[in-house]
């Protein structure tokens, strides 16, 4: 038998036929979703049965509907880890971890920060883009306070990631958007020392 008559001896190792087609048609149905539903509103369920997948397989390319999001907009996955690991560990110096960390990633390597800067930008003139940038921000802090805290209270953790999160966005508005001389020329690190403190008292409230 050659091999033009038989298909397994031409069939080569690697990435399965159709695979790339199929995790960009994922991307284009999670950006159409994000769009008309928002963040909070979309589903992975949801946006699998727009790609006419399972479920199971847009898993198998995102982890998460963060890390989906995420890919829609360009931003790196590893982005988020590197976030998400700074609630890990003590309670002592969260603050300040939580403060680098959100700066390292809107203020560090340009695979990650150009494509969220131009996220903020575009939220700050279109209501819709504000929405879903607020609610995945938001939503990355809610899940790193109750990951430390299961039992912690859900209005009250909310409030607190909401708190933090503007403070932060805050910082890298008026550093990187509006262009607030102080905080512009300010060195990161001194701008850790001043904010991680306040980030550490909403973060882990004395009793």
């Amino acid at each position: 038998m050659t091999a033009h008559s038989s298909p397994a001896a031409s069939a080569r190792p690697g990435r399965r036929p159709g695979t790339n087609t199929t995790r960009q048609a994922v991307l284009a149905a999670a950006r159409a979703r994000f769009a008309a539903d928002g963040f909070t509103g979309t589903t992975i369920r949801r946006v699998a049965a727009d790609a006419g997948v399972d479920a199971s397989l847009v898993m198998q390319f995102f982890r998460s509907k963060n890390e989906l999001f995420a890919a829609v907009m360009s931003v790196p996955a590893d982005a988020l880890e590197h976030f998400s690991g700074a609630f890990e560990g003590p309670d002592d110096g969260l603050g300040e971890r939580v403060a680098r960390a959100f700066l390292d990633v809107w203020e560090g390597d340009t695979r990650t920060s150009e494509p969220l800067m131009a996220m903020l930008r575009g939220a700050i003139v279109n209501d819709q883009a504000n929405e879903q940038l607020r609610e995945f921000i938001q939503e990355r802090f809610v899940a790193a306070v109750t990951s430390r805290d299961a039992d912690a209270d859900a209005d009250d953790a909310m409030l607190r990631a909401g708190i933090v999160s503007s403070m932060l966005v805050g910082l890298v508005v008026g550093r990187g958007v509006v262009g607030v001389p102080t905080l512009a020329k300010a060195e990161r690190e001194k701008l850790i020392m001043l904010v991680g403190p306040a980030v550490q008292s909403v973060l882990v409230p004395t009793p």
